[in-house]
């Protein structure tokens, strides 16, 4: 599938330089090599997904704020969780947490259709606006916490809010031989970042590093 031409490169407002910087010392220095993950981190625009009282902060090694206690990740963290899940072209990718759409846009760079959930309605309405550009993202909100069957299989999810265990929901909803990136821990302040590969025999888990996200939000009334 031909790419968005949003996925081209971005020059605006004289952020070139700092997400060059960004990528050479925050991300590449730090052992990220998937030339894909380089390149697109290099062209999308990170200023466009923070509040505008925070775009100055855009490019600094650090998640910040989006308001309903929500967070953009720090761009390390993007550019880790997108090499883990060895994406291809023509992957189908489910996203549990839209949240400020920055990661979204990244995944829709790399891979063929991406499908994203956000439970919280004033955010999926702010990133909604943001991400309608984007032919190949599918966008719902609903309660990610099952995931978004009607779309499964999927070759690949990633998971940008932390369950205290892994979802029997997200390794049904995993094609045989997909991955799945997700945090997984009871502390809001520490989880493990887990990949996991699901086999013919059953799921293989692999512990990437520690993480601090936060917690993965259900819907208490569905």
């Amino acid at each position: 599938m031909k790419k968005p031409s949003h996925c081209a490169n971005n020059n605006k407002k004289g952020f070139k330089e700092a997400r060059e910087r960004m990528v050479e010392s925050q991300i590449a220095s730090r052992g990220i090599k998937d030339t894909r993950v380089l390149d697109t981190m290099r062209k999308i625009p990170r200023e466009e997904f923070v509040p505008p009282e925070y775009r100055s902060s855009a490019y600094e090694d650090r998640p910040l704020p989006i308001g309903n206690g929500q967070t953009i990740s720090q761009p390390y963290i993007v550019a880790l969780m997108t090499e883990s899940l060895e994406l291809e072209n023509n992957m189908k990718v489910l996203e549990i947490g839209t949240g400020s759409g920055y990661q979204t846009v990244i995944l829709a760079c790399i891979a063929g259709e991406v499908y994203s959930v956000e439970i919280n309605k004033d955010i999926y309405k702010k990133t909604a606006k943001i991400l309608g550009k984007y032919a190949n993202v599918v966008l719902s909100n609903h309660d990610g916490s099952k995931g978004w069957k009607e779309h499964a299989p999927y070759d690949r999810i990633i998971v940008t809010a932390a369950p205290d265990y892994i979802p029997r929901s997200y390794i049904s909803q995993l094609r045989k031989g997909g991955i799945m990136v997700i945090p997984v821990g009871f502390s809001s302040w520490s989880q493990d970042l887990i990949k996991v590969i699901k086999t013919e025999k059953g799921i293989r888990k692999i512990k990437i590093c520690d993480v601090a996200f936060v917690p993965l939000k259900e819907n208490k009334q569905e």
